[in-house]
């Protein structure tokens, strides 16, 4: 649906309590599942996007970014930050809110908050992958760090990949704890390890999500068999990763966009010029997918603008006869548009 200007130029806008209303009227699990459908349909039209990556500020705290996007009609952007010690604080990791606004005359359109948001669209993307690329019938899952994440991880590759159980593993005990409460009664099988190799026993998905900004090694190749999906996304900047070069070797590499993942993702790890798969390609049929049961596939996953936007646009189309959202008096709008001083001069107290 296409939200209508008001007379007064008013923007919706949608809070972070009216957000989670919202997934709570759709269903976490539906609406995980439509947002890959919005995903997916956009990666399946990449060509008509304006693509860049990221524009980061990096600081030793962490790092701040725009991330923008347009298919030539809505134009979209995420601010978002990454800030690995904010948990010491009590504070978020990752915090966001992002923007749709009309090309054709650049009048915002909405405005959302996308903490809750990019989490969901971060599993979103990963079970959409994962249900073109892991092996047929997986449905157990090793997730390597179980903070912010995790659970929405878990609870994505059930609704898309059919996942059955899903074995859990943080070094810090209470964040294993905590995913494993959150995940009781949502009909997955919860399994609390005590080591990064035994949540491997079994699992055909591997998914690594941990926090620390620096050159990690979470996986070794001796850890890795044959035949698994490898989702790879807590490396997300340059200088952070979770994988051992040995692995990305013995892989068949899929990313978003080449240009972004290439600076931070696993791959910063090789040589610029290493293969690897656009997702895109594999979803418009331009490039294979999984060719054989015994190929190690790894989503080397950072994030790109247009999972951002297809979020943005399935909340624009999905908020209309809701009450959650409220709308914002963000633009200024006088009765003749060359007039904006006259405007400000008859609000005088």
């Amino acid at each position: 649906m296409t939200l209508a200007p008001s007379d007064k130029a008013l923007v919706p806008f949608v809070s972070v309590d009216n957000m989670m209303k919202l997934v709570h009227h759709i269903g976490i699990e539906p609406m995980l599942a439509g947002l890959a459908d919005y995903i997916e349909a956009d990666f399946r039209r990449w060509s008509l996007f304006d693509k860049t990556p990221r524009i980061a500020s990096h600081s030793e705290e962490g790092v701040i970014e725009l991330m923008p996007t347009s298919d030539g009609e809505v134009y979209g952007f995420k601010y978002v930050n990454g800030h690995p010690k904010n948990t010491k604080a009590g504070l978020q990791t990752v915090t966001a809110f992002g923007l749709l606004a009309n090309v054709g005359n650049g009048y915002p359109v909405l405005l959302s908050e996308m903490t809750v948001l990019t989490a969901l669209r971060t599993a979103a993307t990963s079970a959409m992958v994962a249900k073109h690329l892991a092996p047929k019938g997986a449905d157990t899952m090793a997730m390597i760090g179980a903070g912010a994440q995790s659970e929405f991880q878990s609870l994505a590759m059930k609704a898309l990949v059919g996942l059955k159980s899903v074995r859990l593993y943080d070094i810090d005990p209470a964040a294993t704890e905590k995913a494993a409460h959150n995940l009781t009664g949502m009909g997955l099988e919860v399994v609390a390890c005590q080591s990064p190799e035994a949540a491997m026993e079994g699992a055909q998905i591997i998914t690594t999500c941990t926090a620390d900004k620096q050159y990690a090694t979470i996986l070794t190749d001796n850890m890795v068999g044959n035949g698994v999906h490898i989702n790879a996304i807590g490396g997300d900047c340059p200088g952070k990763t979770e994988l051992a070069a040995g692995v990305l070797q013995r892989s068949t590499i899929f990313v978003e966009y080449p240009e972004q993942t290439r600076i931070e993702g696993e791959i910063q790890q090789l040589d610029p010029d290493h293969p690897v798969t656009e997702m895109w390609q594999v979803l418009s049929g331009e490039a294979p997918g999984r060719t054989s049961a015994e190929q190690i596939t790894l989503f080397d996953s950072v994030g790109f603008a247009i999972e951002d936007f297809s979020a943005l646009r399935y909340i624009r189309d999905h908020i209309g006869g809701t009450d959650y959202y409220m709308d914002l008096d963000l633009l200024a709008d006088p009765d003749d548009p060359r007039d904006l001083f006259g405007m400000l001069q008859r609000a005088a107290p």
